[in-house]
């Protein structure tokens, strides 16, 4: 979007203008009415009426203020199309709800962005860098974590480190004093991903499911010190000394420090090496930007996030905020700065994080430690960049939520009877929408957050920085409904509910909430956990009621195609009282539905309470009672296409609302860099997996680019992104025995070729040993009468090489090759693996054997067998 500069006018061309451009009928408006109505080209001083349209949206604001306690109807803000750039958020109150029965409603038409960016112009060539421009930063800028060139994110230089590091109790020890002759070493940021271990691939982060990211606060001589609270908070925890090896808040080993290698280093000027990667030389006030082939730095709208906040709403319980609405608005253009800070981004899970100085000591934990804070597992929730707290009849509906920096919108504790509809949430570096939170879990009255319903949204393509966020989370609530919205192409799991179940992992109970009736459904998830693992479509953790009727219920979504090991629904620890029935859920890596845990409210022995019936899933579990858990009349899935079309078409945004999914703001680009490259060699010939990109820019990624280097002589190669999808994986050929490669991957759409991944570890192309995978264990078939649910183990050993599928063959002749990327990041840590073999003869017996598939070929095989019904 291009900004225009404001023009002084004469009255009546300024409400000639102002009129042309007001939403449709709203010409029509009575002139005396009570509404108020702001243009590009208004003036501030005049009226807001519609032949008098102020400019910006504080005047506006103070004219509704007056206007608000005297309503006797609707007052409507209409703000005309253009792009309004905030000097600070617009902070709302009390004050700005209007008298009862009536509502306040910022009205924007098409094209009606409000922005906290400041453009950055003046660009020009910089000497002795071919390629690489640098300009002035904005005035009034001091720091940003993004760059945005005509609508699509760039991405901060980044890169390995120059350097081997050890892990210190403050930091680590380099093998050479490189960084500390850097530009600006405590700019840089060193980011921890986790997921689970694939091939050479390591785990970094606090968990599978998180990434955390630490500052660097000096490099002297080869003394790299790490930013405090940030490096304690991520590296150290409070042990039970009863309970060897378990820290108190349940996430992380008691010392991270051993061996914690950064999986890459982000934010120096000396890893801008790439078109389309960014640096801020705060110190110089000068960003550099190398631009991707086809980008014109003179013509190009360039826009730096200054704000954090674009609309602050400070309610409270006794004056909460109430009946306010925003339609027809994007919000873009906010940053977030607390994780450039010392606090840097220390995460527990969804986005929540451990914070202030030994936050990792205290924060949180309670009644299991001494000077634990309360409630258990009150960690900092990720604030949004559109926020309110204590809300009453909030109402966000057809708007959209595009490059920010932090989470979407947060509609904090005390949310009630509010709604988030129609809308496009996209390009978000953290969570999309959090409902409530999880610092009151007795909250009553007007602290409780309640009848919150999140309907018919288009939430993809993130999170894009912080990757362990989630499009949906919600807190302690009760009667919140989360249906009809599609969820895609996204980082981690797609919704996440409740909160407080982590006790079980010591056999206590989970922390008591007020939760219940929340309602989960008719949703559309697929192409999910891009980026981590240990996570689910839908995912809940702690208790969802106080009985079965009353707890929260997951029906009528369909979910597939997850990348990452985890569940289609995941019930985690603390997880009672849930419904899972209805849906359909396909592709799933290890479980449809899981996981089955104690009930440790008494000590009966028994396991949460959960009922899991009427689903369509490829899981296959017999009906019956699990001391609390009932699984009944659940459907084998075939294959997707035999899904019943009524639950399939009901699901994702209904009909009348589908028009979201046309209104795209991700721009129109490359794709952004898959990650996590992993590879190993055979005679002649490289294997590489990595994670697809969750930013496609406007086109599906049609290939992936590859490139092994050797650093004298490279190889290219490519697969298409249907190929790479069946089978996780590809090879690459024609490759030197003896030579050293690394590999980078880029994605490829109608657009062009993306930003190259960062390298994968390198590998020696070698014959590495011909010894196959053992036997897969713990296999079982599960008929139903023209199919089985064939579900084993992947065996511990793989022999010389990873695992990279199975095989199967059917008594009746067939032999099925299995791949896909379930088959390769099961396997490191044993994760069950369950595929359908179709077209059997109803009551006949069946052997099915499974072998396990290296780069060496399939090694001995497991058999069993079934009678279809």
């Amino acid at each position: 979007m291009k900004f225009r500069p404001a023009r002084t006018l004469g009255l009546a061309v300024a409400a000639l203008t102002a009129t042309a451009l007001l939403p449709a009928g709203a010409a029509a408006a009575w002139p005396g009415s009570q509404d108020v109505y702001v243009s590009p080209w208004g003036n501030d001083s005049g009226s807001g009426a519609i032949w008098s349209p102020v400019r910006t949206l504080p005047r506006a604001q103070q004219l509704v203020r007056r206007r608000a306690p005297h309503l006797n109807s609707d007052l409507t803000v209409h703000v005309a199309s253009g792009t309004y750039r905030l000097d600070k958020p617009l902070e709302l109150d009390a004050a700005d709800s209007p008298a009862d029965g009536h509502r306040v409603v910022w009205q924007g038409s098409p094209g009606t962005v409000v922005s906290g960016g400041k453009q950055v112009t003046g660009w020009h060539p910089v000497a002795g860098r071919p390629g690489l421009y640098s300009a002035p930063a904005p005035a009034g800028l001091e720091n940003t974590r993004q760059l945005y060139v005509d609508g699509v994110r760039a991405q901060r230089a980044s890169g390995r480190l120059p350097v081997t590091v050890k892990a210190t109790g403050t930091g680590y020890t380099a093998s050479a004093d490189t960084m500390a002759h850097w530009r600006n070493p405590s700019d840089l940021e060193l980011v921890y991903t986790s997921g689970e271990e694939l091939w050479n691939v390591e785990r970094n982060g606090l968990g599978q499911w998180t990434e955390p990211r630490c500052p660097i606060a000096s490099a002297r001589g080869t003394t790299i010190t790490m930013a405090q609270p940030c490096w304690d908070n991520s590296t150290r925890r409070v042990m039970f000394a009863d309970i060897p090896g378990r820290s108190v808040n349940m996430v992380g080993p008691g010392d991270l420090t051993n061996g914690r290698q950064p999986s890459y280093a982000e934010n120096a000027f000396e890893l801008l090496d790439t078109p389309g990667e960014w640096y801020l030389d705060r110190s110089a006030h000068t960003v550099y930007y190398l631009p991707r082939k086809g980008e014109n730095l003179h013509w190009a709208d360039v826009e730096m996030p200054a704000l954090e906040k674009l609309v602050d709403g400070r309610g409270t319980a006794e004056a909460p905020i109430h009946d306010i609405s925003f339609r027809g608005i994007q919000f873009s253009y906010a940053t977030w700065l607390e994780p450039s800070s010392p606090e840097g981004f220390s995460e527990i899970q969804a986005g929540y994080r451990i914070t202030g100085e030994r936050g990792w000591a205290t924060q949180g934990l309670c009644q299991f430690t001494p000077g634990g804070t309360c409630p258990y597992a009150d960690w900092t929730k990720e604030p949004g960049n559109v926020s309110m707290s204590h809300g009453h009849r909030i109402e966000f509906r057809d708007t959209v939520f595009a490059h920010l920096g932090a989470a979407g919108l947060d509609l904090g504790e005390g949310a009630q009877d509010s709604s988030v509809s129609d809308s496009v949430f996209t390009d978000i570096s953290g969570n999309g929408v959090e409902i409530g939170g999880v610092s009151k879990p007795a909250a009553a009255g007007a602290d409780l957050t309640a009848r919150v319903k999140v309907t018919n949204n288009h939430l993809y393509g993130m999170p894009r920085e912080f990757t362990g966020g989630v499009p949906i989370v919600n807190g302690y609530s009760q009667d919140n409904v989360v249906s009809h919205n599609q969820i895609d192409h996204v980082a981690y799991s797609g919704i996440s509910m409740g909160w407080g179940g982590w006790p079980d992992k010591i056999k206590q109970a989970a922390t008591p909430n007020v939760s219940r009736g929340n309602v989960v459904s008719d949703n559309l998830i697929h192409d999910y956990m891009l980026s981590l693992d240990d996570g689910g479509g839908i995912y809940t953790q702690g208790i969802t009621g106080p009985s079965q009727a009353e707890g929260e219920k997951v029906t009528g979504n369909v979910i597939y195609d997850q990348w990452g090991l985890g569940k289609s629904v995941y019930t985690d620890n603390g997880c009672t009282y849930e419904t899972v029935s209805g849906n359909v859920l396909y592709h799933a890596a290890y479980a449809n539905v899981a996981s089955t845990h104690v009930d440790y409210r008494d000590s009966l022995g028994n396991n949460d309470p959960t009922v899991i019936s009427g689903n369509y899933w490829e899981q296959g579990d017999p009906d019956g009672t699990k001391k609390g858990v009932i699984t009944s009349g659940n459907h084998l899935l075939n294959n997707p296409a035999a899904a019943p079309k009524s639950i399939v078409d009901n699901a994702g945004i209904e009909p009348g609302h589908r028009w979201v999914l046309n209104r795209r703001t991700d721009g129109a680009s490359a794709p952004q860099a898959p990650t996590r490259i992993g590879t190993f060699s055979v005679s002649g010939r490289l294997y590489a997996t990595w994670n697809p990109t969750v930013a496609e820019n406007g086109a599906p990624v049609q290939d992936y680019v590859l490139t092994a280097s050797d650093g004298k002589h490279s190889v290219t190669s490519s697969v298409s992104a249907k190929d790479f999808a069946q089978t996780g994986y590809t090879v690459i050929p024609k490759l030197t025995d003896g030579r050293t490669y690394t590999v980078t991957v880029a994605a490829r759409n109608r657009h062009g070729v993306g930003l190259p991944s960062l390298p994968s570890a390198p590998v020696t192309v070698a014959q590495p040993g011909t010894q196959l995978a053992a036997v897969p264990t713990g296999a079982k078939a599960l008929p139903s009468t023209d199919a089985a649910s064939i579900r084993w183990t992947p065996p511990k050993e793989t022999g010389s090489t990873p695992v990279i599928g199975y095989r199967i063959t059917v008594s009746d002749g067939r032999t099925i090759e299995i791949t896909g990327r379930d088959t390769i990041v099961s396997q490191p840590t044993q994760k069950g693996l369950t595929r359908v073999v179709d077209g059997l003869k109803s009551g006949t017996a069946y052997t099915f054997t499974i072998a396990a598939v290296t780069g060496n070929g399939a090694g001995p095989a497991v058999t069993v067998h079934a009678t279809t019904a």
